[in-house]
């Protein structure tokens, strides 16, 4: 369903948006793509002082935090690139801005995101990001779950699997929220705060 509204009390949450993952190869838009989408989207809500949230992913150099489990894909090696999990610069230095550290899929699994969404009244989070089947679709669940009206831009998100990314939009999302491109959250978001 296309977006219908953009609450007075939304924040945008920008999902993995960090110098390893922007990197990766991506469908159907690039990283760079999905960045500058966001930064987009970054300005306008900072434009009308909404609440811009930037989540990333870290782990222990040992692993010693992941999550616990067997799964049927090994994990990825321990030794990664200095900086991996920073922020890409284009989305940094807006010093309102809040960060919020994971590591799982989930940006509310065991962060503070939900304590840093309801002291600031939010009541719906625009959601984009890499990867869609992954964090994204793990963040778009739980805000779903725990009573946020949930926005998906589907232009400034993207999936190393073109598949994954297909069955998200078109299965996944219509059942936990709406959708809309970059330009059309920026337009409800000038209307709701002209």
């Amino acid at each position: 369903m296309p977006v219908t509204a953009i609450d007075t009390t939304t924040a945008l949450v920008l999902i993995d948006l960090q110098n390893l993952v922007v990197g990766l190869p991506t469908t159907p838009y690039t990283g760079s793509e999905v960045v500058a989408r966001a930064v987009e989207l970054a300005d306008a809500f900072h434009h009308h002082d909404a609440p811009v949230v930037l989540v990333r992913l870290t782990a222990n150099e040992d692993g010693s935090d992941a999550a616990p489990g067997r799964t049927e894909i090994p994990r990825p090696p321990a030794l990664l690139p200095a900086g991996w999990d920073a922020i890409v610069d284009d989305l940094t230095g807006h010093p309102g801005d809040i960060t919020v550290t994971k590591r799982t899929w989930s940006a509310f699994y065991g962060t503070d995101l939900d304590l840093q969404l309801r002291r600031r009244g939010v009541t719906q989070v625009v959601l984009a990001g890499i990867a869609t089947s992954i964090g994204v679709e793990s963040t778009a669940r739980a805000a779903y779950e725990h009573g946020y009206n949930v926005t998906l831009v589907t232009d400034a998100l993207a999936d190393r699997d073109a598949e994954a990314h297909r069955h998200s939009i078109e299965r996944i999302f219509p059942l936990l929220g709406q959708s809309a491109t970059t330009a059309e959250v920026i337009d409800l978001l000038a209307k709701t705060r002209a």
